[in-house]
Order: C-alpha cells, then structure tokens, then sequence
C-alpha cells in the first residue's frame, strides 16, 4: 500500500464539502510539501470555534483498519438488540482478558458503559496474541487490539456532519474521558471505583511501567487522541483536535518558551512515558521528530497518531517526489495540475541537493524559493503564515532585461522600498527598542488582500474589515504593489484564477496594459521571476528575507531589524525563522564545466575563468556545510539508511525471538490494585532533589540491563536522543552528513562537547551506534536523569489531562492537592502543576467550582517559593479581582484569612503593589458580596498597616473614587478607619482632604460645566456629606464647632448657598447639617449655626413670590410637592424651607428660632400656604441626638441601605490578628446603629487620652491635604502607587539624633514601620539603631561591629540583618543576637590600595570622606542581597565578589576581576542586581540575570549571574561611583563623586546609551528610586530626577538640588546628608546625616 494520495487544497474542500454536506467549514489545507497538495485540513464545526484536523487516508477493504471500521459500521447497519448483546459479552470479555488477576470484585458499570471495547469479531478472540501477516502494526498483538489501544477514544461509524457535531461536542465539552477522571478522584478519596482508573494509573507508572504492556481501552494521555474514525468510500477519514503549536513550532519561533532543565525534563518524560507504552504494546511510532510532538497551550505534550501507525503495511514503498500530475485524489476537472505541471519537488528533507540544483541552474527560482517556504515553517492556506514570494517587477513597463526600468532592487525589502530610509532611520532611533520593521514580511492582512476575489466574504471582514466595501480593494496590479509594503505570493507567479473576482460589486483585477490576459501575466511575470536580472540579485532577498540579514549589525545595515516579540517566554506557533548564518550565495548564470581546469592557454584567461568558477564552487560547498542544520535527522532505520536486505527484513519483521512468543504474565500479582486511594498514591510521590547527580548517570549507563527488543523501537529511543539534545543545544544535532559520519565510523557531532555532562550521558546512551545497546523507554524513565519532582509531577498531572470536563479536572486537582500531593512532591513539583491547574481556578464559575479553586489556590500558595508565587499565583489572584460582577471565589479570596496568607507570603511591598489596588477597586462596583468583603478586609487590616500606610494607600484612594461609583461599603470603610483610629486622625487626617474634595466638587458643579463633571461633582458632594455624617459622632463637640461650623468654609453653609446646586445634594447638606445640630445641642446651634443660614433663610424668604425656574441637576425625580418626612428629593430650591425650618423649630423651640432669624414670619406663612405646616407646642422640643433623623446615603447607588451591610456585621471576623486590647476597643467604639458610630462618652475618651501625657503612634505624621491641593479629583479613581504623584515638598516633618557620628546607611522593613541605621557610635566604632517610626522611638541596638558599618539589609524571609564594615554580621533582627560573621582570610589578597587611590577619593566633599583609610583589599566593600535566593553578594577591596549563602552560613564561589592598568584593582564601590526591581501586576518575576558592579575608578562591569562571565564593560564615570540601583529589569542607575547622576539602557549596550543628569555643585553621595522618579543627595541638599529623562529648553537633562526645610518653612537644614531612604507606601523620605541625626521628609 502506498503512501496516502494527496490532492489540491481547492479539490480537499470540495471534498469535505460534499462528504459532510456542505455544513463543515474549511479553514484552509495542511501540507507537508511546498506545493498546496495534502491529504490534511483544518476544519470546524459552524456554531464552534473549536478546530479539529480532517486526515483523509486511503481505505483499503483487506487492511486491518479497514475490517476494524467496517466490523463496527456492521453493526450500526444491525439489529440494534444484537448489537448491544455483542457489545456486551465483548466487554465481559475484555474484563476477563484484562483483569486477569484482579482480587477486587468491584466494578464500576459506570466504567463498562465509558470503555466499549468495539474492536474485535469473535473470530479474532484466538487471534489476540498472533501477529497479522500482512501488517506489522504490534509485534505482540493483534491489529484490532492493537488499533483499539492507540484510539479508544475514536468514534467511529459512517462520514457525516451528525456524527462529527457529536464527537466535536463530546471533546469539546469535556465529556470523552470524563467518566474516568471521575473514577480516578473516586480512588483517591479512598471510594469504590472501577478497573479503568486503575488501568490508567498502570499506564503512568503506578507503581512502576512495565515493558509488557497489554492492550486496553484507555488511552494513554501522552497519546494524541483519535477522535473519529468516520468510514468514506474510498477513504477513512481521521478526525484529530487542533493543537495550537507543535516541538517544531516552538523550536523554531520561540526557544526561550523552555524556560529550564525541569522543563525540558518535563517534557521528554511525557514523550518516553509514551513511547513505554508503546513499546510494551509492539508498536514503534516510526518517525519520532519535533513536527510530530503536539503541544496544548499548556505544554502538554501529545505523540502523533496517524496513518504510520495504523495503516503500518509491510510493504510500503517510499515516495519522496510528489508529481502533481499524477492526480491523486483531486477531480477530473481540477485545473491545479496543469498549474503545477512541470514541477518536481522533493518532499524529503535533503535541502542540500535542492540547493545544488537550484545553484546550477537545473531548479527555478520559483521551486527554490517554494523549498525555503517550506524550511522556514510558512504553510499554504493558513494566512497568517503564507508562503512568501519577492515582488520582482514594479508594474510600470513591460520588464526588459537589456532594461533597467521597471524592475525591483531586490537588495533591500519592501518595507524598505515603501517606507524610505530616512523614516526607518527615525524609527530605530527614536524607538523604545530599536527596530525598523514592525510587522511580518507578508501580513495577514495583505494576504487576504491579495486573495479577496477569491475568498469568501466572512474571511474578508474578519482579516481586512468588518465592513466590505469592494471599491477599497486595489483594483489593478501597479496598484495593488504601491498599496502595500508586504511582499508577494506565489499565486501572482503559478495561477491565473486569483485575478477573477467570485463577488458582485468587486471587478477582477487588472492585468498590466502589456498584459493580454490574466494567464498572459502569469506567464511573464514568471519569466521575469526566472530571468537572469532577478537569478543575479535574488540571493540578496533571501538573505534580507531569511538569511543572515535578520540579525546583527548586518540587520541594522540592511534596515531590516524586527521589532520582537512582546516576551521571548511567550511560546508562537509563527514568526521570523532565520535559516542562514552567513551571506547565501549567487546563483550561477550559466552552466560551466567546473570540473576541468584548463592550464595551456596563452593568455591565462582561462585558467583564471576555471579558478572563479572554482572558488564559487568552494562557497557554495561551504554554505551548503555551515547550514546542515536544514536537513535535521533524527531517525535511522526508518529514514533509508538500512545498510543491506538483512537487516530491512530484520526492521519488517520487528521482532525478536522473546518477543513474539511473550503473553502477559497472567500470574503477575495484581493484589495491590485493590488498595489505591490517596494514601497508596502518596507513596509514589516523592519530594523534589532539583539535583542530577553525574556519577548516579554515570553508573546508570554502566549498568543499565533493560534495552530495547526491537530496531524499530531503538529508532524512537534513538529520536529521543536527538530531540533531548536539540532543546538544550537550540540546534539539531545530526544532519544529513553528520549523521552518515557517525554510522560508518562511529564519530560524534563536535556541538556534543557543548552538551552539560550529565544530559551527555543520557544522550549517548540513547544514540548508540550499535541499537541493541540503547536503553528502553522503561529503563530511561527510571534513570537518575528525572528528578524526583518531575516524576511526581508527572504522576499528579497525568490524570489532568484526560479529555475531561473543568469541573472535574479541577476537583480531582483539588481533592488531591487537599490530600497533600503538592506538598509532598515539594516546591520544584508544585512549580510544574501551577501553570496547568491556574488557569482553571481563574475560570471557576459554580459555588462547588469556587470551594475546589479555593483549596487548590490556598494549597499552592502554601507549596510554592515567593518567586514562583509572584510569577504564578499572583497573576491569577489578580486576574479573578479583576473580574466584573459577583463572583463567589473573588468573595473568598477577599476573606481576611486568604489575604492574610499572601501577605505573608509576597510581603508587604508585593502586596502594597498588586492585591491592595484590585481590593479598592473592587468598592467602585454595585454593592454586593465581593464589596462587602473588600470593606472587611480594609478597615480589618488598617491597624496592622499604621497610619501613613492606610492614609495613602487606602484614605486617598477612596477619595479619589468619590463620584465614580464608590459603593456604600466604599464610604463605610472611611467611616469605620477613622473611628478605629479616633479623633485625632479624623481631624488631622481625613477633615483636610474631605474639604478638598468638597472645594473640588463645588468648583465644578454649577450648570456651566460639561455633564460628566458636573455629574462627578454632584456625586462626590454626596459622598463627601455621607462620610461627614458617619464621621460625626467620632469627634467631640469642640472639635465639630471648630472644623466644621467655625471655619470660614463651612461645607454645609457653602452647599446650601449654591443657587446652581443640584436638588439631591441641597437635600443631603440640609439633612447632613440637621445631624450636625442634633449632635452638638440647641445652645450651640442657636450661637453658632444659625447665624450663618440667616442669608439663607433670607434669600428664600424673599424669593418666595417669585416665578423662579430652578436649575434641576443630578438627581431631579420631577417632584413638584413633598411632604414631611418623605424620603423623595426635593423639586425645588425653595423646599429647602421644609427641611429646615421644621426642624430647627423642634431642636430649638419655636421662640428661640424666631429670635435667631428676622424673616422667620415670611418663612412660616410660605410653609402654611404651601404645606399646610404650622407651629403646634407637642411637648419637649426633639432630643439632641442624631437618632431622631436617618442618616442614610441617598439612593443613587443601588443596593443594600447601611443597617444591612454584610461588612458592619462581619467586621470582628474579620482574619488580621491584633491585640486584645486593641480588639476590645474596637468592638466599644465601633457599634454600628443607623449608619453611625455610637460613642457613650466620646468627650470623656477625649479628656482621658489627653490627660494620659502619652502621645499617640504616629502624632508626628502631617496630613497630605497640602500636596493634594492641586490633585484632579475629578479624574480617573485613584489604583497603585504609580498612578498616585507624590508631590515631595522637601519639608523636615521629625527629626531625632540618632547616632554620635555620621548616619551612613538605612534598611527599611517591609512594615515601614521599623527601621534600621547603621552609622558612626561611641569610640568611632560601628553601631546600629533599631527604630519604631510611630513613636521616633530607638528599641535597639547592634554593637557587634569595630568599623563603620557602610551597608545593611534586612532579609525579610527570616527576619535577619547584614551588615557590612569590611565583614559580613549576619544577626537576628527582634533581639540582636550575632548569628554568624564572613570575611575573606588574609591570604587572599595582602594588598593594599595604593595612597594616589586614596587621595582620590579624598575630593569627596563631605567630612569624613567616603573612605579615610586605605582600604584593605581582602575587606567587604559593597553588599547586595539577592533576595530570589536569599545570599548575600559583596564586593572586595581588590574588586572581586563573594557569594553568601546566608541559611547555610557558608561562602560559596568568588568571582575574580583582572587587575587595572596600574597595577592594582579597584575596589568595589556598589553592587546591585536585577533582583532589585520589584515586581508589578502585569508583570512576571525571573530569576536576576544580571549583577551590575561599580568600582571607585568610575568603571562598570555586568556579569552574568548563572556563569559569572562579565557581559559587558565600560566607563561610566569619571570619580567614584557611590551607588547603583536597578529602576527596571533594563534600567541602570548610578551616582559619582564627579557630580553627576546617570540612568543607563541596558537594552541598548551600556557603554552608549545613557542619560546624564547634570546641575550638582557637589558629588551626588547616595539616591532612592521611587516609582520614575529618583531621589538623589548632594551636600546639604536633595534633587529630584524622572527616569523618563526630561530635558531643558537647551535640551539638556539637569537636576536642581534644593534644601530642605523645617515644617514651618522658616528654617532650612545646614547638615551635610550622607544617606537616604525611601518609604515608598508612606510618601516619606529618611536622610540621615553627617552629624548623626535622622531626619522624616515629606
């Protein structure tokens, strides 16, 4: 039987067309060839997206999957009854044959109905264990069996679109092996479950694999799965689901996707996983090779299942070359033939010889080009990925060869020709990353473009646009090439068809004027594409479209560098594929005979003609050498290279005397099968060693026993070898010569040596020359290569991959996570599971759904390192706040006890930057559960932040989402933190920043302003008066009197006073300042309040007679009349009457009032005329106490009104610890009534905290109010920390002496709470202050130090200090206790730096000199702490580093640097890492890359942080540097005594490109980096610079340092400042300075 016939891709979709009555979509072809000739589509159901592989093979009605498919159609065409009895005694059947053994006697019905084993007639029962004599399908088995082991889960039966819409919804909707899923979590909660989930577990290696496999109905999950087996009359077609990349794709277009070794160990255990079952079943797969490797958008990985599997005839003859002639299955009146006709491409993978042909003149450029297309991974059909050709012609003339006119410079690219280079130039300069090009060579938009007279409709609005409209389409040829600067396709040079239009509306394309006819064209334009013009330049084009103009300067020459991909992690199934390193060379004109050389003519012409000719030769052999990697080999007995007719009967017959003869041991044990549950599973999980030992491999290979039985499945092991190779090269590692090399003489490819050792090894032993001696896949899978993590990894995710539903995949995750399967397998293992269980926990919808997820995502966060934490859990933590809508797990997470984990797992600054933000964010939604649980977990957590802290990051950001849609739990949550905090911060805190919102609100709010804002202002209004409202009973009466109604800018009064003011909030102001009243008592209402409403009452005693039309805002509900007590908002300026009047008259008494207003007679007769309201004496006057009147939020927010709000009746369950004490009075002073805080004695509470004489934490701490004068409250609501300025004032808010010398250094904690100096002590020596900032209190000291401590950090993991004076104290940060000491021994460098050094560095300006002694080169210099890993990275004195590891208290490894020039090396000045950068939301955390090192001669050296190799060195400053930080993983800062300050771009090699910031009179000493801004110190004097580099009106970056001052402005510091500090969450600064004090700015 030959290979599967092939036909065009036009008559393919025809085909499917009519085999599925027309109701199938096409998508486009599937071509192994350069020619669109294929037997494979992508297709879809209509009402899907969902895409799936058609595979048309041939049927043949005496092959054995043919008698397999027809068997079953059989019985579809039956007696139904009988079917089912057949059906039924062969699964009992099946059960007896499989389950030989078994001591469990129960089974699953649930089991027998998802495993019909539809596979055998009862004839073939005596056959199972005979081979077929004319397939070689198994060597073990019968076909049936075997054909049911590889696709159990096929469907199969008679072609038709009913059957497909059905297999395509059961893999759609998880329904295919959801029954097994199910029954593997019934076995791990230890229920009763049947033989298939323990079949399965067998099949990953549980308890071990076995190399006597026995086939079976479950598919083996590294298997890809067959879907469909739908019976054609002539053909069978396969139906396989669409993987979004394949081994090859990623290989290709992305390496960096395999991020590391257990990736790649991850990946080759699934393939031999595979391959073990496989083998066991005498199945080889036979062409093992990265295009046959699926891979899910997971990284799942599936081995292609096909027709050399199922259709393995023993006699197949190759076919390398395709003859489209030759028809294949394509119709009679296909025109694609004749199209082609001529062409003989090869489909094998031999690219030298089609190279040579092509160089000699025997291949057109037009076939060379198509094989290129075809090497570069770029697919006829699929259109954002199509073939390329060059535009050879620009349409303007006929082209002449003896003319220059009308042709293409073929030397530079489209993009190039139609974008000029003085735009390309400004490009690449002016751009982020540098680039000229930014799109693809062949967009999918000009694609489709190109093809639109051909293509359907659909295609063209969505490639092109949504709206057609056929006159936007070029209508000619000429402009079609000025139209686009994307380069050609090969239709334009083979097929006339793509000119005439199948639309109405759109014309065919025109022809050139020296262009008869589309055919006419087509020829000529093929001509020009042949001719000699373009065979001289055309070498230029492919170097420029896939040579070694892609990359390098030679890319920056050619214009033609790409803008790259977003992330180089991200893994792509297309993209720029270079295929050549070096220039390609011309193609020779005209044949010449190279072969001889003449010697005896006269004039020496020809001998020099013969010795070019031979060195074109020599280039074109060297070429076709250097790319080898074109024709990768990664088989041997199946790729052609048996040696003799032995050994080819050998590989038919595939089988060895052991082999054939071999029945499953029916004896074998199976007692153990009984007893699976969670516990037994455990057993085989093992905790990670991240550790492969080279002597356990080496002693592995020596005595590995277990070797492959077949040459066919040595082939696999062999391809193994080669693949697992290939990944860790990035190349292949045979070609087409290499690999000859190898099996005549046994010689190795050289890039082996570049192979880590102990991948070497298993390489080797998978590639032996002679195949016996190959490790089986069995043998492979149990070496010491696999890590124990990536076993048990493997073994917990095996099951997840079952063709199963999200819900069940996601509790069977779940419930063994909750058993301890991630904690068990370790870290490393968690790390491999998180990236395939995460996704399903974002997408959980149901409440059983949500309470899986939340035990999977608690489990994880508990497993996992910080890093992967930050890379993994806190993406999908965001991902699911970010959600619109309610949202049952985002409530969950939003628990306090959830968020309390992840803040001590990231830390407070991670937390601060990621979770805080989205927690806000999720109060400016419609109330509902999730709001609720954000206000808990705010107000819950405020006190553990302290007050700077929750002040910026929650008071402020609350503010700012005033009129935005702040719910009422939003509000709820301002109240209940200041009444946590009491009086004083109400006071000194909020008051000022809600009397700038209610200015800003004021000031936009009259009818002259546009609708949005003058509904934001409106809105804030009321929600700044609501808060006021609950705010109220938290201050004493004189606080109220004075904050409130003394001011000159009474909030109330001035509301009130606004003719242009909406009715909704005049309604709320008069209702907010009755509240007032009622708090503070008639007496000091009649003193204080009513002599400001008496313009008022005036105002609307006098305009009462007047026709006035009110202006009706926000709010008006159209209410001309309302009465007392009515809770409808009032229709008119002049009902204010009512709602004050009444009232006053009730808290005063009516004499009082009338007393207090002049106008109170017009007033009364108005509210009788017009309400029928008149004084009647009803007893005592109201009751001062705001019971009396509802204090409610008016209604523009729909939802939950106050007293029903989930978060004042969950507030003490709130999961943040606290003391008791503080807990007690938070339960006294936070009773919730009415939307109020009741306070028995709030002026008693007063007096005692007052007399008490102690200050309150953080009494020093200044209100914000006055940087946020100019804030735009109107804009967008207030997010991170980056979208908040901080607006520095450079003002002293606290200062303190805190050392006896000079202040040198600070660590801040992540609570910004506590902090550490370190600086000069008594006797000169080192000493270190702990402080608590909330009281400016020192705890504690650290004295173990004899010098002057020049770096500390806190390693926040453990709660440790390091600090550096030359040696390394590591000590515990809570008592002080010294834990170790490291310095380096003297030995190591005796050296001193010389006294020229030392009086270099005596030009520093401040006093003491950054070093006043000559530095010992054998001292610790600089510290950096590698916070990924937790060590300690320090500088020497004779410009090394050292490596710390702090747990283990050890030194690890020294990097050395080179000598200086003049004869001794510098010391290192400072040191800083990658690490360093923080992490934001949409960001990922990777290991640092880098270390960046300064010395004190100005130099930096970046060394790589896996080899320590320096990547790059320069001078970067012209004195000492002191200090460098990273502001972005490409950012590089620094700071030298040679007054400067520079910001350098990594991106763009640092020795270049860098931004100088000039305008220092002294040497910038030290700065902190604070969001784009940088905080630098100079002398007695601070300068602020952007990271975004603005310039002056000269075009020059300066800095202007200023001084700082004392709080009152009066007085400015004089200190020379010697070290700085960022409270980044605070908005504080620290300076500490020469004189030893500490200093709190803002």
């Amino acid at each position: 039987m030959g290979s599967a016939p092939r036909m065009c891709f036009e008559c393919l979709e025809r085909r499917i067309e009519s085999d599925f009555s027309g109701r199938l979509t096409f998508v486009h072809g599937l071509s192994e060839s350069p020619l669109p000739f294929g037997s494979k589509a992508l297709v879809q159901v209509s009402n899907s997206r969902q895409q799936f592989v058609m595979n048309y093979i041939p049927y043949r009605k005496d092959d054995c999957l043919a008698r397999y498919i027809d068997e079953y159609c059989a019985l579809e065409d039956g007696d139904s009854s009988a079917r089912e009895d057949t059906i039924f005694s062969r699964i009992k059947q099946d059960q007896a044959e499989v389950s030989v053994g078994i001591s469990s006697d129960k089974t699953s019905t649930l089991d027998t109905a998802s495993t019909e084993c539809r596979h055998f007639s009862n004839g073939a029962r005596t056959a199972l264990l005979l081979g077929c004599e004319t397939c070689k399908i198994s060597s073990r088995f019968s076909c049936s069996r075997s054909i049911t082991s590889l696709a159990p889960t096929a469907q199969i039966g008679y072609a038709s679109y009913e059957l497909f819409e059905e297999l395509a919804s059961s893999f759609s909707s998880g329904s295919t092996e959801d029954q097994l899923l199910h029954s593997i979590s019934l076995l791990i909660e230890g229920k009763s479950a049947g033989r298939d989930g323990i079949n399965f577990l067998r099949l990953v290696g549980i308890p071990s694999f076995t190399e006597d496999g026995f086939p079976g109905c479950v598919r083996h999950p590294n298997v890809g799965p067959i879907l469909g087996m739908l019976k054609l009359p002539t053909q069978i077609s396969l139906v396989l689901p669409k993987t979004p990349y394949t081994l090859e794709n990623i290989l290709h277009y992305s390496p960096g996707a395999i991020k590391s070794d257990w990736h790649i160990q991850h990946l080759i255990y699934q393939l031999l996983s595979a391959l073990s079952y496989m083998h066991g079943l005498g199945i080889a797969h036979g062409n093992l090779r990265p295009s046959n490797i699926m891979l899910t958008e997971t990284f799942w990985c599936w081995l292609q299942i096909g027709e050399k599997q199922l259709l393995n005839s023993k006699v197949n003859p190759s076919n390398n070359f395709h003859n489209p002639s030759t028809g294949g299955l394509c119709s009679e009146c296909c025109s694609s033939h004749a199209l082609y006709a001529g062409l003989n491409l090869s489909d094998s993978e031999n690219w030298q010889s089609s190279f040579y042909s092509w160089w000699r003149g025997e291949l057109s450029n037009f076939e060379y080009l198509l094989m290129l297309n075809r090497l570069a991974g770029r697919r006829w059909g699929d259109h954002t990925f199509y073939a390329v050709m060059p535009w050879v012609i620009d349409f303007s003339v006929n082209p002449d060869e003896n003319s220059i006119s009308g042709w293409r410079d073929l030397s530079k690219s489209k993009w190039r020709l139609a974008k000029g280079d003085e735009q390309l130039d400004f490009t690449y300069s002016t751009s982020e990353i540098p680039h000229h090009v930014s799109d693809e060579c062949l967009s999918e938009l000009a694609v489709c473009s190109y093809k639109a007279r051909r293509l359907p409709l659909s295609v063209l609005r969505t490639a092109v646009r949504s709206v057609y409209e056929p006159n936007e389409y070029p209508s000619n040829m000429q402009r079609l090439y000025q139209w686009t600067p994307d380069e050609c396709i090969p239709e334009f040079y083979c097929d006339p068809h793509i000119f005439y239009s199948l639309h109405s509306g759109m014309p065919d394309l025109a022809v050139p004027s020296w262009a008869g006819s589309p055919e006419e064209f087509i020829k000529l334009h093929r001509d020009a594409l042949e001719s000699n013009h373009v065979s001289r330049q055309i070498h230029h084009w492919i170097d420029i479209t896939f040579g070694y103009k892609l990359s390098g300067e030679a890319a920056v020459a050619a214009k033609n560098v790409m803008l790259p991909a977003a992330t180089s992690t991200m893994p792509r199934s297309t993209g720029r594929c270079q295929l050549f390193n070096q220039p390609h060379p011309p193609r020779q004109i005209a044949k010449k005979n190279i072969g001889r050389i003449k010697v005896n003519d006269v004039d020496g012409k020809p001998l020099l003609t013969e010795s070019n000719e031979l060195d074109k030769l020599e280039e074109a052999t060297s070429f076709c050498e250097k790319s080898w990697h074109l024709s990768p080999k990664y088989n041997v007995y199946t790729g052609g290279w048996l040696k003799d007719e032995s050994q080819e009967k050998e590989l038919l017959r595939d089988t060895s005397v052991n082999t054939s003869s071999r029945e499953p041991d029916s004896s074998m044990n199976y007692d153990w099968i009984s007893t699976i549950d969670s516990s037994y599973l455990l057993q085989n999980i093992e905790v990670d060693d991240d550790f492969v030992g080279y002597q356990d491999l080496l002693l592995w290979s020596q005595i590995s026993s277990s070797k492959v039985v077949s040459i066919s499945s040595a082939d696999d092991i062999f391809a193994v070898g080669c693949i697992l190779a290939e990944l860790q090269l990035g190349k292949p590692l045979f070609g087409l010569n290499s690999l000859a090399s190898y099996l005549e003489s046994g010689v190795l490819p050289n890039s082996m040596q570049e192979l880590p050792n102990h991948i070497k090894i298993v390489v080797e032993a998978c590639i032996q020359k002679e195949w016996s001696r190959r490790p089986s896949a069995k043998c492979l899978l149990e070496s010491p290569y696999f890590t124990k993590s990536v076993q048990s990894s493997y073994l917990f995710l095996a099951p997840f991959h079952l063709l199963a539903k999200d819900e069940s995949r996601l509790q069977y995750a779940a419930t063994f996570a909750k058993r301890g399967a991630l904690k068990t397998m370790g870290a490393i293992g968690a790390e491999i599971c998180a990236p395939y269980c995460l996704p399903l926990i974002v997408s959980s919808a149901s409440d059983s759904e949500t309470e899986w997820a939340y035990v999977l995502l608690t489990e994880l966060l508990k497993c996992l390192k910080l890093e992967a934490v930050m890379k993994l859990v806190v993406p999908s933590v965001e991902r699911i706040l970010q959600a619109t809508g309610y949202s049952h797990l985002k409530v969950s997470l939003l628990q306090g006890s959830f968020m309390q984990e992840i803040w001590d797992r990231i830390g407070k600054q991670a937390y601060f930057e990621t979770m805080h933000p989205l927690i806000i964010s999720n109060l400016c939604i419609a109330p509902h559960m999730s709001s609720a649980a954000a206000s808990v977990l705010l107000i819950g957590s405020s006190e553990e932040h302290g007050v700077p802290i929750t002040v910026h990051q929650t008071i402020l950001p609350l503010m700012l989402s005033f009129g935005k849609g702040l719910c009422n739990d939003g509000v709820d949550v301002l109240i209940r933190i200041g009444g946590l905090f009491g009086e004083n911060f109400v006071m000194k805190q909020i008051l000022p920043l809600l009397h700038s919102v209610i200015h800003s609100g004021i000031g936009v709010s009259d009818v002259n302003k546009p609708e949005p804002i003058q509904s934001w202002g409106s809105l804030a209004l009321i929600d700044c008066l609501t808060a006021l409202d609950g705010l109220i009973p938290v201050m004493t009466t004189e606080t109220i009197i004075k904050e409130l109604i003394e001011d000159r800018t009474c909030p109330y009064v001035k509301i009130l006073m606004l003719k242009d003011m909406g009715f909704r909030v005049l309604q709320c102001a008069a209702k907010s300042l009755i509240r007032v009243c009622l708090q503070i008592g008639p007496d000091l209402t009649a003193l204080h309040v009513l002599p400001k409403l008496n313009e008022l009452f005036d105002e609307l005693a006098f305009s009462q007679k007047k026709n006035t039309c009110s202006v009706n805002l926000v709010g008006n509900m159209g209410v001309s009349r309302m009465k007392v007590g009515e809770e409808d908002c009032i229709g008119s300026r002049m009902e204010l009457v009512l709602l004050l009047y009444p009232q006053f008259a009730s808290l005063l008494g009516i004499e009082k009032l009338r007393q207090c207003c002049p106008t109170w007679l017009l007033l009364e007769q108005f509210l009788l005329r017009h309400y029928n309201w008149k004084w009647e004496y009803a007893g005592d006057s109201i009751q001062s106490g705001p019971d009396n009147i509802r204090g409610r939020r008016p209604s523009h927010n729909k939802g939950s009104t106050s007293e029903s709000r989930p978060s004042k009746l969950l507030f003490n369950g709130v999961g943040w610890s606290r003391p008791q004490s503080q807990g007690k009075k938070v339960a006294k002073n936070l009773l919730s009534s009415k939307n109020k805080f009741e306070y028995k004695h709030p002026v008693e509470r007063h007096v005692a905290i007052s007399s008490s004489g102690m200050q309150e934490p953080w009494y020093w701490f200044p209100s914000p109010a006055a940087s946020w004068n100019g804030l735009d409250f109107s804009g967008r609501a207030g997010g991170s920390k980056d979208e908040l300025p901080w607006k520095i004032r450079a003002s002293i808010v606290q200062s303190v002496r805190a050392h006896h010398g000079a202040l040198r250094s600070f660590a801040v904690c992540q609570d910004e709470c506590t902090i550490f100096t370190a600086g000069v002590g008594p006797g000169f020596k080192g000493n270190i202050q702990k402080w608590d900032l909330s009281r400016i209190d020192c705890v504690s000291s650290y004295n173990g130090h004899d010098e002057v401590v020049n770096d500390i950090f806190v390693m926040a993991s453990t709660g440790r200090v390091a600090s550096c004076d030359g040696t390394v104290h590591i000590w515990n940060g809570q008592t002080g206790k010294q834990i170790s000491v490291f310095s380096e021994s003297s030995s190591t460098s005796t050296r001193f730096v010389e006294r020229d050094e030392d009086n270099m560095l005596h030009f520093n300006p401040l006093t003491s000199g950054m070093l006043s002694t000559p530095f010992h080169g054998n001292l610790y210099s600089a510290m950096d702490y590698l916070e990924f890993n937790d060590r300690l990275v320090v500088g020497t004195g004779n410009g090394s580093l050292r490596f710390i590891d702090v747990n283990q208290g050890q030194k690890l490894h020294l990097w050395k640097s080179e000598s200086a020039d003049s004869g001794f090396p510098s010391l290192i000045s400072s040191i800083c890492s990658s690490s360093s950068v923080k992490v934001h939301a949409e960001e990922t955390i990777s290991s640092p890359s880098w270390i960046a090192a300064a010395t004190s001669t100005g130099c930096f050296r970046l060394f790589d942080m896996r080899s320590g190799k320096i990547i790059s060195s320069w001078q970067g400053h012209d004195g000492y540097v002191t200090k460098l930080a990273v502001a972005a993983d490409h950012q590089l800062v620094s700071s030298s005594l040679d007054k400067t300050l520079r910001i350098w771009d990594l991106r763009r090699n640092g020795t270049a490109e860098h931004t100088v910031f000039r305008g220092y009179s002294d040497g910038v000493t030290g700065f902190s980096v604070w969001g784009q801004n940088v905080i630098s110190i100079s002398r007695n004097k601070i300068g602020v610079s952007s990271l975004q580099g603005s310039t002056d009106e000269e075009g020059k970056h300066r800095t202007t340092p200023q001084h700082l001052y004392t709080a009152d402005g009066e007085s400015k510091n004089v200190s020379v400042l010697s070290a700085i500090g960022i409270l980044p969450f605070s908005r504080l600064f620290l300076v500490g300075t020469e004189d030893g004090n500490l200093k709190i700015c803002c």
